[in-house]
């Protein structure tokens, strides 16, 4: 089931929000997270119930290990408290590898030692990097001694909150436990509810308006043409950069406002991450509550910054190249990963000698980076990259032929003239002018987060609302979320 499906926005939601809130004003509180749990298990189900014990098992399992974290003595124990969260950590992490890396562990192991041992071809249940990351946070926060006695339902609670569960955000159990615990978040409210719903239709907006429409440019140059010019590379790369945005910017606006729905105040996850001028910068406000994950439990218990300027660079690579890591079984991510973490090391030296870069010239290179970068994140091979990549800096560059009289001196250089990028232009003319919008929403405007700041429940607000959804219904096409194959 998903965000932008009719059975999701027009049954399952109000549904479970009306049985949640009749619950509770009858004073059944514990029915209610009861009913809450049931139905985000019925919503994580809805893809395959064949998991829905995975996941089941994976909670119990951390719930028993992080209580006897929290409730643990040193007198009279088999083992050390450390030796309780090594083996959970190791036994999520052993989980999450088997289901997500298996067959790429296989392939790699066949071609090194040249065996021909069968893949599992197994299916990856839906959301296991989230809540095995969500879960491994909770045991690390218990052996700090940081989390409080909870019973098995308001744990089951925390980690399958339907609007997080999928694709995030990664939330720590003293964001949310509190937040359910609290009598007044019991009742509906008419303000939460409305700026739910418009943060949902704004999120929903970009998602089938916006990201799924770069998407048919991105997939045609990624999967479809054979050779790219450099026009039609660039218009690629950037498809799916925009496409991308859009797509994760939209599914956490979403995540966001179903929460308030139920007056739930999820952690931002997105805060305009192309406006970001440096690398650390993108990092500060693109998936926050990975960035903060892979920090927290990542980063600084590797030894961050405070063990030497050589084994922090080493502590940055790494903690990158595992985030590139959690996010996919493929050498691309692999890549992707590396890069970032090499990127991240290059700033910080550049911070050290002390200078400092015009703020445009910083933003160019970042973004241009960050769109180089997202080629591999979207390759399914590397053939794939390399033809993209290939085109956007080695292909040819075919100008309109009114101008070869003028600029005959070019063809030395490899340059052609004839229909080139303008009939590609010809052909959809609204490539040309979907990349300026995105560029402008990208940088130009507020993002959703601010304007949720400035809602008012007024008449303005309402028939804007209502304007996405209609929009919406416009031009529905039902197609998944990025961040869900992760």
């Amino acid at each position: 089931m998903l965000f932008n499906s009719y059975e999701f926005i027009f049954f399952f939601l109000p549904i479970t929000f009306f049985i949640y809130f009749y619950l509770n004003k009858k004073r059944l509180t514990e029915v209610s997270k009861g009913f809450l749990v049931f139905a985000s298990l019925f919503f994580y189900s809805w893809w395959n119930i064949a998991y829905l014990p995975l996941i089941l098992v994976s909670m119990l399992f951390n719930y028993v290990i992080g209580k006897q974290l929290s409730r643990y003595e040193k007198k009279k124990k088999c083992c050390s408290k450390k030796s309780f969260l090594i083996f959970g950590i190791i036994a999520n992490l052993g989980l999450l590898a088997y289901f997500k890396y298996s067959d790429f562990f296989i392939k790699n192991y066949n071609t090194v030692f040249d065996t021909g041992i069968s893949l599992l071809h197994l299916a990856l249940p839906l959301a296991i990097s989230f809540y095995t990351f969500q879960q491994i946070a909770y045991l690390v926060d218990s052996y700090r001694s940081e989390t409080k006695e909870y019973d098995f339902l308001n744990y089951a609670v925390f980690v399958t909150f339907f609007p997080q569960l999928i694709a995030g955000p990664i939330v720590h159990h003293a964001e949310m436990m509190p937040q359910f615990a609290n009598v007044r978040n019991k009742i509906k409210n008419y303000r939460n509810i409305a700026l739910g719903l418009f943060i949902f239709a704004m999120g929903l907006f970009k998602k089938v308006a916006i990201a799924d429409t770069f998407s048919v440019w991105a997939t045609k140059g990624f999967d479809v043409t054979e050779k790219l010019d450099m026009i039609q590379a660039w218009i690629t790369s950037l498809s799916y950069t925009f496409q991308l945005y859009f797509d994760f910017s939209g599914y956490t606006d979403m995540a966001i406002g179903i929460a308030l729905l139920f007056n739930i105040k999820l952690p931002i996850n997105f805060n305009s991450p192309y406006k970001a001028t440096s690398i650390q910068d993108f990092w500060r406000r693109w998936h926050m509550t990975l960035s903060r994950f892979l920090k927290e439990y990542v980063y600084i218990p590797l030894g961050g910054n405070r063990k030497g300027e050589a084994r922090t660079y080493i502590n940055l690579f790494a903690t990158f190249l595992l985030g590139g890591i959690w996010h996919g079984a493929g050498w691309t991510f692999v890549l992707w990963g590396a890069l970032h973490g090499l990127a991240l090391m290059i700033h910080r030296f550049w911070q050290k000698l002390g200078y400092k870069m015009h703020t445009l010239l910083a933003w160019f290179i970042t973004f241009n980076f960050l769109n180089i970068t997202w080629v591999f994140f979207r390759a399914k091979e590397f053939n794939d990259a390399l033809k993209v990549l290939h085109g956007m800096f080695f292909g040819t560059l075919i100008l309109p032929t009114p101008l070869e009289s003028k600029l005959t001196f070019l063809k030395q250089w490899g340059v052609e003239f004839g229909g080139g990028w303008i009939n590609e232009i010809k052909k959809d003319p609204k490539i040309a002018i979907w990349l300026i919008l995105g560029f402008a929403l990208a940088l130009a405007f507020k993002n959703s987060m601010q304007i949720r700041d400035k809602f008012k429940p007024n008449i303005f607000y309402m028939m804007s609302t209502i304007l996405f959804f209609l929009t919406i219904f416009m031009l529905y096409r039902k197609s998944e979320f990025i961040y869900f194959n992760f």
